[in-house]
């Protein structure tokens, strides 16, 4: 059997060197697609693959269709809202995930953003410290529990989220469980965001709970872009001048928000909370172990559609 690693923002060579050692150990053929840059070299790659790795590539319905031997997809990374789902399963092709892999390296860059805008994207005047402050998690999966970990070495005040974690999976940690969505951001000198983008959370965060928060809130995304309503973002950050906003993910508005809010608004050049060696070594060989898990036992543990 073939597995494809398709990946246009390639792994680590150290990272390439375990998947490759994982996939041919379990009598597996390893073909490596890196920094491509035209689509149809991707739908040629996959045309008698049985297995497929990716990073952030798109998989569409395309791509899909293109990949008449393939029985399983294996996002290499938390988020897999780049892969059509309902194309996957219509062909009863597995899609997976490797959930908590670059945890740590996003909740990282979390304490990255939240210190440089505490400071005053380091302007040179006079800031703040993050130790007393109120941090509210917006959502406690993987990278929102390393969060409140390293949170908790800054001294700081933690609440959380999330309507699928047990309270006392977050009384464990040390973290006030809520259950409003306007408590968390009103409460709150901080808040980070972990939601993923769905129907029910796309555009869920707008004007009245950014606007909401308290003097001086920071608000941080290293989620997805599409759980911003952008308008409102623009339109809170006008009328709350005291207000920051920083993410991993630039905003489509991205350009006019920086030149109508210079020093309130940081967005990094590109989606980089995962891109740590650590992380990216990580996710691949997980991403390898899962699929010959499944190709050779049928184990789907990680699967993420029906």
């Amino acid at each position: 059997m073939k597995v494809l690693v398709a990946t246009e923002k390639p792994f680590a060579a150290v990272a390439v060197e375990g998947i490759r050692r994982e996939i041919e150990d379990a009598g597996y053929t390893l073909a490596l697609l890196e920094k491509y840059t035209d689509r149809a070299q991707l739908l040629e790659a996959v045309a008698d693959a049985d297995a497929l790795i990716v990073r952030s590539d798109k998989i569409d319905a395309e791509v899909i269709d293109a990949a008449r031997q393939l029985k399983i997809i294996v996002r290499a990374g938390a988020g897999y809202d780049n892969i059509d789902l309902e194309a996957a399963s219509a062909r009863g092709i597995v899609v997976e995930n490797t959930p908590g892999q670059n945890s740590n390296a996003v909740a990282e860059l979390v304490f990255g953003l939240a210190v440089m805008a505490v400071r005053n994207m380091y302007n040179g005047t006079s800031g703040t410290e993050l130790r007393g402050k109120r941090l509210g998690i917006h959502a406690f999966g993987q990278v929102g529990r390393n969060v409140a970990r390293i949170a908790r070495g800054f001294q700081m005040n933690i609440s959380a989220l999330d309507p699928y974690c047990p309270d006392e999976v977050m009384l464990e940690a040390s973290v006030q469980p809520l259950h409003d969505v306007k408590v968390l951001y009103a409460g709150n000198d901080v808040v980070s965001l972990h939601i993923p983008a769905t129907a029910e959370t796309r555009g869920s965060v707008g004007y009245e709970l950014i606007t909401s928060m308290p003097k001086n809130g920071v608000l941080i995304n290293t989620a997805r872009k599409e759980v911003i309503d952008e308008e409102g973002l623009d339109k809170a950050l006008a009328e709350r001048i005291d207000i920051k906003y920083v993410a991993d993910i630039r905003p489509g508005n991205a350009d006019a928000l920086m030149e109508k809010y210079p020093g309130r608004v940081f967005f990094t050049p590109k989606k980089m909370g995962a891109q740590t060696a650590e992380a990216n070594i990580n996710a691949g060989i997980a991403a390898a172990r899962q699929t010959v898990a499944y190709l050779r036992d049928g184990i789907d543990r990680f699967r993420v559609n029906r």
